[in-house]
């Protein structure tokens, strides 16, 4: 009671700050969020100083949602649609700052010329686009204001937006054309061979024991990289997983269980009979009462269909016979053999295919209700039973499977499972040229089995499983695993001795970031993410979570802020440039002589030769890739030494003897259309150098909750 006398004597104020809040509102309603939130919670970020809102953000993704049927997770779609507000914002800015307007002419165009809209059947008339149904209709239900105009109005948005990209890109490319200069030495460039020699000193020929790699000399590096290594916000954890799994203990109770249901019993509620799987007959009702965690599949089978383990018995037993129990994947199951037959394994058949309203139309529009259409297949197998030689016309004239149609409605060889149940049925349980009628989903079929081929025994089974699953009292004790790993971190303990002492496993999840949804090793595990990112949350602090088959136990390692990457993080990748840096250094410093066999000498190496080298297969015997040497030797003046010079494996030192240029060409053209459709195809790159010039501030986490 006393709570309750406190949120009355309360209620007046909380009565005044929210009418002082809406009232804020009324006046403006952007002051809402910053009355209670000065970081401005109504943005999701923004794009060189232009905001987009939480409503847009919203609006945008569940369009985007309701384009997809949904069959996107929530943060896939959250990425998409930031990443496509922000290509709006940008294409948008940069077609403002050169004077170029999308309008309404301009999408109402596109709109004229879209293939989707063109072939809708609403908008034509006799077989042509006609301009004017496309306007009536949206001039209709633009006054009804309807979920179809909305879908519209998102249509004609996505729309301008393209617009926009192909004029940007457009009037990039229209800039970036090719001289036949450019063309020539792209020629000479690829084409020119070289022959030399030169000494080679590799990287490997000092220890990288003998390099020193300091934490400065990595900061150094990235802060004079910047650009190459910017980061996002991200998290580091790692966890132990406590699977819940079915003992051995859990197993054989369920075995035992499973094989109770072989044999009759007596209903302990009612003292009925209850048919076991061996005398029933209604195998539907079995499977249901029983609880089968399968249905029945009434479908035959040949030996290679069915579970391995027990095939050569199943395939040797008779009518009637049960199997079991035997595990199967991760079940238990009893097996009846109900019925034994011999089916071929492939057939040969021709149908025509007389669909009707309601069917499944296969890019057909049925005109024929169902009993129209059930006479005339009836009518075109009496002419077929009276002259079969017909059949090929007749599917050719009438048939709506244009699959087939064109080869008089033949279908070659088939296996048992191609066809849908009542076409495959009539087809390998029927006799080679028997016709009959058949209704499947897609209509009436007039079928003749042409041919049969393989007769082998196949079999009906009725089958029921379980699944092996933990029993209630393995899933507690698993729970208490969990649970005592977490208050033993909580009571001071260290997590690496508690996986010691009890023998876990413990794995990392590096680079977790706001908008990830998929923890590796764990799954896709939203929570875990959220929290990671909690305000609240400290390296070093741990939770247990609730995951699909088990809990997890997650400790915190690192925090990563927005920005330039630590140098710690840096390490793994800038580490081994650096240690080529050095080792050039080392390398050059005692690079001497004014001859290659002076300089072989001072470095303890041999002098190599090149023959007819160029760029379009940089390599060196005996080396490997090494573009930078072959370009600097191409460009190189003939018989001067060179020394020192820096390559991807080495520091060499060389001499250019022989420049032989290719044939001249009459015309560069081919070449100047390469480099210039080249770079007109490079718009993505256009667009990510924009994006990276660009001031963008990402607080799409906000959305959900997670302030950065």
């Amino acid at each position: 009671m006393a709570i309750l006398s406190k949120i009355r004597e309360r209620s007046m104020f909380l009565i005044l700050v929210i009418g002082l809040a809406l009232f804020a509102f009324v006046l403006d309603p952007s002051t809402i969020s910053d009355f209670f939130n000065a970081s401005k919670v109504n943005e999701v970020g923004d794009v060189n100083g232009e905001s987009i809102s939480r409503q847009e953000f919203a609006e945008a993704l569940d369009a985007y949602k309701k384009q997809t049927g949904n069959r996107v997770s929530e943060m896939q779609a959250a990425k998409t649609v930031w990443n496509n507000l922000l290509r709006q914002k940008i294409y948008k800015s940069q077609l403002e700052e050169a004077g170029i307007t999308v309008g309404e002419a301009d999408i109402m165009q596109a709109l004229f010329d879209s293939p989707t809209v063109q072939g809708d059947q609403r908008f034509q008339t006799s077989g042509i686009f006609d301009k004017s149904k496309l306007k009536e209709h949206l001039a209709t239900i633009k006054d009804a204001n309807n979920d179809e105009w909305r879908a519209w109005q998102n249509y004609m948005v996505s729309l301008r937006d393209n617009l926009e990209k192909t004029t940007y890109d457009n009037l990039v490319s229209s800039g970036l054309g090719a001289s036949l200069k450019e063309g020539e030495g792209q020629y000479l460039t690829e084409n020119t061979k070289v022959s030399g020699k030169y000494v080679y000193v590799p990287y490997t020929s000092i220890a990288d024991s003998t390099v020193t790699v300091k934490k400065s000399d990595v900061k150094a590096y990235i802060e004079s990289h910047k650009n190459q290594y910017q980061v996002e916000a991200s998290r580091d954890v790692k966890f132990v997983k406590f699977d819940i799994v079915p003992t051995l203990e859990d197993e054989e109770a369920l075995r035992a269980e499973v094989a109770k249901l072989i044999e009759d019993s007596e209903d302990p509620n009612n003292r009925n009979i209850l048919k076991g799987l061996k005398n029933t007959t209604d195998y539907v009702a079995f499977l249901e009462d029983a609880k089968s965690d399968i249905s029945l599949d009434d479908n035959y089978k040949f030996k290679a269909q069915v579970p391995q383990g027990i095939a050569d018995k199943l395939f040797e037993g008779k009518e009637g016979e049960v199997f079991g129990p035997y595990k199967d994947n991760d079940y238990f199951k009893l097996s009846k053999i109900t019925k034994i037959t011999q089916l071929p394994d492939s057939v040969q058949s021709r149908h025509i295919l007389i669909p009707f309203i309601g069917a499944n139309p296969s890019g057909y529009e049925p005109t024929k209700n169902e009993a129209d259409a059930k006479i005339m297949a009836d009518s075109l197998l009496t002419v077929l039973k009276a002259d079969s030689s017909k059949f090929e016309d007749l599917a050719k004239e009438l048939s709506s499977d244009k699959g087939s149609a064109d080869k008089g409605g033949f279908y070659d060889w088939f296996g048992y499972n191609r066809m849908v149940p009542e076409f495959r049925d009539f087809a390998f349980e029927g006799k080679k040229g028997d016709m009959g009628v058949v209704k499947t989903v897609f209509g009436f079929h007039i079928i003749k089995i042409e041919d049969q081929k393989n007769f082998q025994p196949a079999m009906k089974l009725a089958t029921f499983g379980k699944k092996i699953e933990a029993s209630e009292a393995t899933e507690n004790t698993i729970f208490q695993n969990a649970e005592t790993f977490a208050l033993n971190l909580t009571n001071g303990k260290k997590y690496i001795d508690l996986v010691k002492e009890k023998s876990l496993t413990s794995l990392p999840a590096v680079g977790l970031k706001v908008l990830d949804e998929n923890v590796p090793g764990i799954g896709n595990e939203r929570a875990i993410i959220t929290w990671a990112f909690g305000k609240d949350v400290e390296v070093g602090n741990f939770k247990r979570f609730d995951v699909d088959g088990g809990y997890v136990v997650v400790m915190l390692t690192d925090k990563t802020s927005k920005g330039l990457m630590s140098v710690d993080k840096a390490v793994q990748s800038v580490r081994p440039i650096i240690l080529n840096e050095k080792k050039a250094e080392m390398i050059s410093s005692k690079m001497s002589g004014a001859t290659l066999e002076d300089i072989a000498k001072s470095s303890g190496q041999t002098i190599r030769g090149a023959v007819d080298v160029n760029l379009q297969s940089p390599s060196l015997s005996g080396v490997g890739y090494e573009p930078k040497i072959i370009g600097a030797m191409i460009n190189a003046k003939e018989n001067k030494v060179y020394t020192k010079v820096v390559g991807d494996r080495g520091v060499y030192a060389f001499v250019t003897e022989k420049k032989e240029l290719p044939t001249a060409l009459p015309n560069y053209d081919t070449y100047r259309k390469r480099i210039a459709n080249n770079r007109k195809n490079k718009t993505f790159q256009m667009y990510e150098a924009v994006k990276k010039a660009a001031d963008i501030n990402d607080s799409v986490g906000s959305f959900y909750g997670i302030q950065q």
